[in-house]
């Protein structure tokens, strides 16, 4: 790392003033407009920073995305560094009267703060300080913000993967591991919708000729949630079932997750799901695969990126061990793909996807000056 990358004047009161904006424009997957919103908010900002903006339009219902390139002597189009991030967040319009921006000491809350508007705006801030020191990053930089992250980039996969062809480099600023470890590798995940379809009946007057879809698919998630070992693990997250209270339901919806180490028991899990049967009469069973994400193992290449960063966070004073993690990201793409990816790089925190959502104010400037120290040592 250039010596002068350690003494960026990065400021966390600063960070936190231009991060809040981001936080209160609430931004979730389901809703197109409100992501567009939020790519407002982040283009105009990246624009400010010097990138020349693009507004890639959405598709299947989600948002718009951002790729946001950064004028380079070798070309905003060379093979560079690829910062890859999500503006989506699972906090439904209104989150923000039960998890409203708060400091409280040396933590801050906020819906989407951790996961991953934190990580994203540090990464931001990060470039920035570069740019105003006057410094010249080896590679070119691009940033690539997405819209659907959070229900597994259905919509978006394609258009990561061919950006990342393009890079040397990619660098996810998703959250800081719990220990401020960084993310060398995910596991294989893969989604299901599941329907159950029974037979209609009233339910006051003729409730026994009636088959109830909502009890079979109660069975089948006992079921299903029982296959959990710890080499698959399978979860139910979504159910809807029913119209009215005095009939008889005749359709039930589930969507399930299953998450493995491996790709090869990811693949056996997905087997037993397709395979399952109704085991009640008179009532059907439908199963279907949802988007996956492959399973990504450290090569050779994320190895070496990951040592880089051991190194700076060394000079820094700080550990980032390196670890697999259960929890999906686009990373999972560019690392399956062979381009070296570096995963984690966010704030630290906790409480991601919850009501008690946080960041640790304290790990702003450090891992700022990490993310710094990679965009002007990388080659």
């Amino acid at each position: 790392m250039a010596d002068s990358t350690l003494n960026l004047p990065f400021d966390a009161e600063a960070m936190l003033e231009g991060l809040r904006p981001w936080v209160e424009c609430e931004s979730p997957t389901f809703d197109a407009a409100a992501v567009g919103r939020m790519m407002d908010l982040a283009g105009r900002d990246l624009a400010l920073a010097g990138a020349r903006v693009e507004r890639i339009p959405g598709r299947m219902g989600f948002g718009d995305c951002i790729r946001a390139r950064f004028p380079h002597p070798a070309g905003e189009t060379a093979p560079g560094i690829l910062v890859m991030a999500h503006l989506d967040t699972v906090h439904p319009i209104g989150t923000l009267a039960k998890l409203p921006w708060r400091r409280d000491g040396g933590t801050c809350y906020g819906p989407g703060i951790f996961d991953m508007k934190g990580g994203t705006f540090l990464a931001l801030e990060a470039m920035r300080q570069v740019l105003r020191a006057g410094l010249a990053t080896p590679l070119p930089v691009t940033f690539l913000l997405t819209s659907d992250e959070e229900v597994g980039s259905p919509s978006t996969r394609d258009l990561i993967e061919a950006e990342a062809r393009r890079a040397r480099y990619v660098l996810v600023p998703e959250p800081a591991r719990p220990d401020g470890g960084v993310v060398t590798g995910r596991y294989a995940i893969a989604r299901f919708n599941l329907r159950t379809t029974g037979r209609p009946s009233h339910a006051g007057i003729t409730l026994g000729e009636g088959r109830s879809a909502i009890r079979e698919m109660c069975r089948q998630v006992l079921a299903i949630e029982a296959m959990t070992s710890e080499d698959c693990t399978f979860s139910a997250g979504v159910i809807h079932g029913g119209q009215w209270v005095n009939c008889v339901a005749t359709h039930c919806d589930a969507e399930v997750l299953s998450m493995a180490k491996r790709q090869e028991d990811l693949d056996a899990g997905v087997a037993r799901m397709l395979a399952l049967q109704s085991s009640a009469p008179d009532v059907t069973l439908a199963v279907s695969r949802g988007v996956t994400r492959p399973v990504w193992e450290a090569d050779a290449g994320t190895k070496a990126l990951y040592e880089v960063a051991n190194g700076l966070a060394g000079k820094l004073g700080f550990a980032i061990p390196p670890q697999s993690s259960g929890g999906g990201s686009d990373g999972n793409f560019t690392g399956a793909m062979g381009i070296p990816t570096l995963d984690g790089l966010g704030v630290a925190g906790a409480m991601a996807h919850t009501l008690q959502e946080h960041i640790a104010v304290g790990s702003l400037v450090p891992r700022a000056r990490l993310f710094a120290g990679l965009l002007a040592t990388l080659s």
